[in-house]
């Protein structure tokens, strides 16, 4: 499934604060843009529409919506998309990117240790089976 900026935007307050109405997630968009309802409400619709979005329940007259796809499933092929256009697949060169070009922490280095350990366990389980 392929999202716009602005659709991964509300889809990140959908994750974060689900369920929602969309005068609610037009409230939380605006703390970081200004935007129009109604251009929020075509988000949300468009969202529903692709099936990222689904209609809760209803409150009254107003739709109450939730994620139908979880940030995992969506984030995973979008990653490996970004890998393959920007590294040629070579995940390498975006691991020395993000630890020479960004702001890493200590907590985010011992936090990559813990997913490499646990990364490096679980091949070499699948060379012994």
């Amino acid at each position: 499934m392929k999202l716009s900026d602005f659709e991964l935007a509300v889809m990140h307050v959908v994750w974060d604060h689900a369920p929602l109405s969309a005068p609610e997630i037009h409230e939380k968009i605006l703390a970081d843009r200004q935007v129009s309802y109604s251009t929020v409400k075509t988000i949300v619709d468009r969202l529903e529409d692709k099936g990222a979005l689904h209609r809760a329940r209803m409150e009254g007259r107003t739709i109450i919506y939730a994620p139908s796809i979880s940030q995992k499933s969506l984030s995973q092929p979008m990653v490996t998309s970004f890998v393959n256009k920007l590294f040629g697949g070579n995940v390498r060169p975006l691991f020395n990117h993000a630890l020479a070009e960004e702001n890493v922490t200590l907590e985010d280095i011992a936090y990559l240790e813990t997913i490499l350990a646990e990364k490096k366990q679980a091949l070499k389980d699948a060379e012994d089976d």
